[in-house]
């Protein structure tokens, strides 16, 4: 759901507003890496890193306007050779290719499930030598020792995660000029919400005396059942995993997904979602909605209505209708719109590389816990002191105009660089102010951060060996939507799991997962 430039959502950080000040000139702006290098030996590093979000359109600038490539280059006397792409199946193909060709990049980012393979190939290094609290205090402050204890797998210490964020930001939006033409209030509950809905299908929100608008939409890429579908909420199924009663709940998987289905059926047959919804792809959803067609969406991006984002669903929309309006809203503020956070994405380091240069794993962990301290932070989410901030004790103020010509226009290269470490300031102690922000943007900001979120499942869990993860959701993906278009109701569906749980082996996934979390302590 993150659309616009990833940079931006590192900016919108804070609910403060404060004046810029001029930029010095570029000649005159230090990176704070301008002192000799302690380290002697000049070492070549090759690292394949992500892109915070997703942003497509992220890129590296040549030369000098890579500020971030030039200051670790400088501080950590090291040559850099930098790929990225964003995580998905083009990334993970790219890196089964590197590995096959024996040329694994010293230090790359990995998905968690994509991680576990390369570590039964055998081709990423034992990190004990060299990740703990003494080579990297930094990095500690983002990831605990148990959270990293956790965070392994096949009874081995080969991968970690990277920092990770623990916001959620997860949200309906419903515009509020349509429910006031309407004479309806925010929706407080799930059937409130669905009257709503049906309302901007059916009695003409816009004024245009036309029936072309509908309630709902999502994005289902044309073999997914969205979890934004309120549906899920409504019995009791949140998040992607749920510990209850001691037990492990796979939420795709649940018998409750009867339900579910049932009531999805019943919400598109009545013609309230917009029929679009099921092909659509990345940002679809959510263009339609600034086009004016739709009057409810989710999102996990905390700018999405925000006035101080250019590219926000909020703005898109204004262009077009200048009185619209999006505003947060949750039938299930209360009671739990998602599960906590844990540790997602992992870097791992090459085997060939610890075994024959140790050195260059040494070099690149230094400069992995610099990114995570507060200099470092600073440089890859939010660019230069006096240059793109400034910057008085632990409050940094933003100058928007430069951030954009300088880094945004530039590549948005943030966005690569801070793949590394989430863009969430106040692990560090720090208070960023961006002065674009609204009042309307910080009471956005204070809804969605009082949502209740439910307790994760403690620990990260790994399929058994053997156990083909992507094939077992495929399938399972399969029969929801087999379910959705091709079936009278969802009666087949306990049939359906029966299968997933034998033929396709999900029962052996979920004891294993339950037989790490009893390990971990989390059940009994």
């Amino acid at each position: 759901m993150k659309y616009r430039p990833l940079v931006l959502a590192a900016l919108m950080t804070s609910a403060a507003i404060s004046g810029c000040t001029q930029s010095p000139e570029p000649s005159s702006v230090s990176t704070g890496t301008d002192t000799p290098s302690k380290y002697k030996d000049k070492l070549d590093l090759k690292l394949f890193l992500a892109v915070a979000g997703g942003a497509n359109d992220a890129n590296l600038p040549q030369g000098d306007k890579d500020f971030v490539k030039k200051a670790i280059e400088q501080k950590f006397n090291v040559s850099l050779n930098v790929q990225f792409m964003p995580i998905g199946a083009d990334r993970t193909n790219k890196t089964n290719l590197l590995v096959a060709s024996g040329d694994v990049p010293d230090l790359f980012i990995s998905t968690g499930t994509d991680s576990q393979k390369y570590i039964l190939d055998n081709v990423v290094a034992d990190m004990t030598p060299f990740i703990n609290p003494q080579t990297m205090p930094n990095y500690f402050k983002w990831v605990s020792e148990v959270e990293l204890k956790r965070y392994a797998v096949e009874n081995t210490f080969k991968r970690a995660p990277i920092p990770f964020a623990r916001n959620v930001y997860r949200s309906y939006y419903i515009r509020k000029d349509w429910l006031d033409k309407l004479n309806l209030k925010v929706p407080a509950n799930y059937d409130e919400m669905m009257n709503a809905m049906r309302a901007f299908t059916n009695n003409d929100p816009d004024g245009n005396s036309k029936k072309d608008t509908f309630g709902f939409s999502t994005v289902g890429n044309g073999n997914t059942v969205s979890t934004d579908f309120p549906q899920y909420l409504k019995h009791g199924l949140v998040g992607a995993f749920m510990v209850e009663n001691n037990k492990l709940t796979d939420v795709s998987t649940d018998l409750r997904m009867e339900g579910v289905l049932n009531d999805i059926k019943a919400m598109i047959k009545e013609g309230i979602v917009d029929p679009d919804w099921f092909l659509s792809k990345g940002t679809a959803y959510l263009d339609k909605a600034a086009q004016g067609k739709v009057g409810v969406i989710a999102s996990g991006e905390r700018t999405v209505a925000f006035d101080s984002n250019p590219t926000s669903l909020q703005n898109k929309t204004k262009a077009l209708f200048p009185n619209a309006r999006w505003v947060p809203f949750h039938p299930y503020a209360s009671a739990g719109v998602w599960t906590e956070n844990l540790p997602n994405d992992a870097f791992l380091f090459s085997k060939a590389t610890a075994e024959k240069s140790p050195e260059k794993i040494k070099r690149i962990v230094d400069i992995v816990d610099w990114l995570c301290g507060e200099e470092g932070f600073l440089l890859t989410h939010y660019g230069v002191e006096g240059k793109h901030y400034t910057k008085n004790g632990k409050q940094v103020t933003l100058k928007p105009e430069a951030i954009d010509k300088e880094i945004v226009t530039q590549g948005n290269f943030l966005a690569i660089y801070g793949s590394l470490v989430a863009a969430e300031p106040e692990v560090l102690g720090l208070e960023v102010i961006d002065p674009r922000m609204t009042d309307n943007d910080r009471a956005i900001l204070k809804t969605i951060k009082g949502y209740k979120l439910l307790p994760s499942i403690g620990t990260n869990v790994a399929p058994p060996q053997g156990f083909n993860l992507a094939d077992f959701r495929t399938k399972m993906r399969e029969y929801h939507v087999k379910i959705l278009f091709d079936e009278q109701d969802a009666s087949n569906w306990p049939k359906y799991r029966e299968e997933l749980m034998t033929k396709y082996r999900g029962g052996d996934m979920l004891k294993t997962y339950e037989d790490q979390m009893r390990a971990a302590g989390v059940i009994k």
